[in-house]
């Protein structure tokens, strides 16, 4: 049985945590599955996963392939009983869209000819340019009622905790919701949608107020088509909101269907997963879009659970914040059983055209493995984990080469292991950082991070700008300035320099759930010019019964559809004047004064102009006396202000303002050049794991602190260039308590514990009854009722250390 429950994933009852690699059967011959089967197990993952593609199984309407009659390779049952006998759990991504690089996303062509109408079009009528389609129109619904019946027939009696014994622990459906018409700006604007979205309209709005909304016919089919796909500006603003909310509530519906497909034909008691897309570019400055789409998908009821897309290539200062606030983002809006899940975790060497164009630090998985981890991710499938090839169709295309994808012959160049089954320079650290995380996965299964008194707030609806009329001023002017707030100031200024002042914090969807002082103490706030009412009456309530608030960007004076509002600055005791950008010959600059005086002026590109009140002001520009910055006392909270781009990662200044708002860093270290990523993750009994990452090219010698105080013993970690750690505090395995060490637990066996060091001279603090057996390669000394085990090996010459005990008595 598996469940879904207190952010874990239960396995006939123990909390679980899987390790698995994406491994596409169809692009392999058979004879090659054992072998990639092996190398998965060799790097550590006990579950594999794999997209089942449409577009293969069925290439002609009602002709399927299942059991691999026409192709061996095509035999999804026999792969998934494969990886049963070698004691692996399967995660089965049956589409119907599958993306993967294949010709129509996965959808068999015959879909698109039978059924046109299903065929999108965007603004003006326009064409779509992606192979995507109206997801809740009869004809593709009826195909694909048709495919799951076939599929779910494999599926059903291969679950976990069924009769037959099976390996399958859950289902994704479909994939990528929503993200080819998000990337290509086309709103999927069939005569179907548009009808759809009328009726939906009618139900969320009374009908004077939709008349003042869309002044044109709605149920005229003809009018009300082309009002949509051609907006006028009188009403774009609102069609811009209400579009973004109607397609969140299409989406849940559709992924509401396709489970109830899977559920009519047997597959039930398995979570069922969504995946959310946006990563790009290697940031994840658009990652939230996927999170704001598919909300209402997977926060719809229980037995769902989503799954991130990671694709940031190299984990670096530049972009480690990323990662962190999107897992937080995820973690903000789930319902309060649903873990954090990575369903397609990038993992090779970045060379995604087969030209060198990519080529990533052996650091980059193991990196992203162990931050996501930290953070309570329960399950990371490494995609793409093997290449393959990409077989020629029966069925001629006429499209230069009549193969299943558009990557050629091979595909899958960037993955740890080649379309041929060789292993690339990635795969040993990749391998390292899995054998890490399954040593103590009972612990790491249930553990949550530790967190100090601040979180950064969460917006779904600043990241519904998915679809924008290209002719729509009023469109572009809010759209650019949420797109301006939302995520590069405050990520890149506020929240690195917050990870890098050592604050470990969590995510609160300030939209959507409860904003109280007594659970969120202190909250970090990218703002926009635009907010709507709930929410600025939401701060200001809050600040009011005793919040603190650290405001970066601008004080709200409009809702999301433009309209004047000025809730949150009105009680805060603060006026918007005015504003002042860079020009041609103007550069300002900020100068910080009150308690935020003596840091050097920074030059801004914006900055509102603010009447202060009564308020401490802490920022003016230089010049103009301009006041963009001030400290607000407001009833029993505090508001810090910030309404300029301050562009500088002043991790002080920002450690200086959460202090005085009431959130101190938990977890420091000493070390001058910063460049680290620290946190701590806890379980129920006390046990603790400390997190720590390099993420620059040299080595750094540092001592960690909690809460002023040395840990671990005292001792001075010497951290190597690129490389993590993740540390025992007071772990018990059996009679044996690990107080602290500086070398990771590698191997936990009966009488042994294999440690994989990481320092010129690594300290392990034991304490047990059990006696230490002698060895040439450590010395064992006593202080203080703990026994110290002191390595005799360099970790750069042999990272490897069995401790062993005397037999229990």
């Amino acid at each position: 049985m598996v469940e879904i429950r207190e952010k874990q994933i239960v396995i006939d009852g123990k909390p679980t945590l899987i390790m698995c690699g994406e491994v596409h059967y169809y692009r392999l011959q058979r004879s090659e599955w054992q072998d990639r089967i092996d190398k998965l197990k060799d790097a550590g993952c006990n579950a594999v996963a794999s997209y089942v593609p449409w577009l293969c199984h069925e290439p002609v309407e009602g002709q399927f392939d299942l059991d691999g009659h026409s192709r061996p390779e095509l035999d999804l049952a026999g792969f998934i009983d494969l990886c049963r006998d070698n004691g692996l759990y399967f995660f089965v991504r049956p589409g119907p869209f599958i993306m993967a690089e294949m010709k129509n996303e996965g959808i068999p062509f015959w879909v698109y000819e039978k059924h046109p109408e299903v065929i999108p079009y965007g603004w003006d009528g326009a064409a779509a340019t992606t192979r995507t389609l109206d997801y809740m129109a009869p004809g593709f619904l009826a195909a694909a009622r048709n495919w799951y019946a076939e599929v779910m027939a494999v599926v059903a009696p291969r679950l976990h905790g069924g009769s037959a014994g099976g390996n399958i622990i859950g289902v994704q459906l479909d994939n990528e919701i929503g993200m080819l018409s998000w990337v290509s700006n086309c709103p999927d604007l069939t005569e179907h949608v548009a009808a759809d979205f009328a009726e939906w309209l009618s139900r969320r709005y009374e009908g004077f107020v939709l008349e003042r909304r869309y002044p044109f016919a709605l149920d005229d089919a003809a009018v009300r088509l082309g009002a949509l796909r051609s907006p006028e500006e009188s009403y774009s603003a609102e069609l811009l909101h209400d579009l973004g909310y109607y397609m969140r509530d299409r989406f849940a519906r559709y992924v509401a269907v396709l489970r109830g497909y899977a559920e009519e034909f047997g597959v039930r008691d398995v979570p069922f997963f969504v995946n959310i897309h946006g990563t790009g570019g290697g940031r994840g400055f658009t990652y939230p879009i996927g999170i704001s789409q598919l909300y209402e998908a997977y926060t719809q009821g229980p037995g769902y659970v989503s799954g991130s897309d990671i694709y940031f290539g190299d984990l670096t200062v530049m972009n480690f914040q990323d990662l962190y606030l999107i897992n937080g983002f995820m973690d903000a809006v789930h319902l309060p059983d649903q873990p954090l899940t990575s369903l397609e975790f990038e993992c090779g060497d970045g060379n995604y055209g087969n030209n060198f164009g990519g080529r990533y630090d052996v650091s980059a998985a193991d990196f992203k493995t162990r931050m996501c981890i930290a953070q309570g991710n329960r399950m990371i499938n490494y995609y793409l984990l093997t290449g393959g090839i990409n077989y020629r169709m029966d069925q001629k295309l006429g499209d230069g080469n009549d193969r299943v994808a558009f990557t050629g012959e091979r595909h899958g160049f960037a993955a740890p292991i080649s379309p041929e089954g060789e292993l690339n320079y990635t795969y040993p650290r990749m391998k390292r950082a899995i054998h890490t995380m399954m040593a103590v996965k009972d612990k790491l299964a249930v553990m949550r991070e530790e967190r100090d008194a601040v979180s950064f707030a969460f917006i779904p609806d600043y990241y519904m700008t998915e679809y924008r009329y290209p002719q729509s001023e009023r469109m572009a002017d809010i759209v650019r300035n949420i797109e301006a707030n939302r995520s590069s100031g405050g990520w890149e200024i506020m929240a690195r320099s917050m990870l890098l002042a050592g604050y470990r914090f969590g995510s609160v969807d300030i939209q959507n759930k409860p904003l109280l002082p007594s659970a969120t103490p202190v909250l970090a706030l990218p703002c926009a010019r635009y907010l709507s009412a709930d929410i600025q009456r939401k701060l200001a309530d809050y600040v009011t019964a005793g919040g603190g608030l650290l405001l970066y960007g601008e004080v709200p004076q409009y809702d999301m559809e433009g309209k004047p509002c000025t809730i949150l600055s009105d009680a805060l005791g603060i006026r918007v004047l005015g504003t002042v950008v860079n020009g041609p010959h103007s550069w300002p600059a900020i100068v910080a004064c009150g308690w935020a005086a003596g840091r050097a002026e920074v030059h801004t590109h914006f900055a509102q102009q603010l009447e202060p009140g009564t308020h401490e002001v802490i920022m003016r520009l230089y010049d103009s006396e301009v006041v963009c910055g001030v400290d607000a006392a407001v009833g029993k909270g505090r508001a810090i202000v910030i309404a300029a781009a301050y562009n500088s990662c002043d991790v002080q200044l920002f450690r200086l303002a959460l202090e005085r708002l009431g959130a101190a860093a938990g977890l420091t270290h000493d070390h001058k050049d910063m460049g680290m990523f620290t946190t701590s993750t806890a379980n129920a009994d006390g046990e603790r794991f400390l997190h720590v990452l390099n993420l620059d090219g040299f080595d750094k010698e540092l001592h960690l602190y909690e809460h002023g105080e040395k840990l671990l013993g005292g001792q001075r970690l010497h951290i190597a260039s690129k490389d993590g750690v993740m540390l025992p505090l007071d772990m018990s395995f059996g009679d044996v308590r690990i107080a602290y060490a500086t070398a990771e637990v590698a191997e936990v066996a009966e009488d042994a514990i294999r440690f994989r060091l990481t320092q010129p001279q690594d300290v392990i603090a034991f304490v047990t009854e059990r006696e230490i057996a002698p060895s040439d390669d450590y010395t064992v000394g006593e202080q203080d009722g703990v026994k110290l085990v002191r390595s005799g090996k360099h970790a750069k010459v042999d990272d490897t250390l069995v401790v062993r005990f005397a037999a229990a008595k």
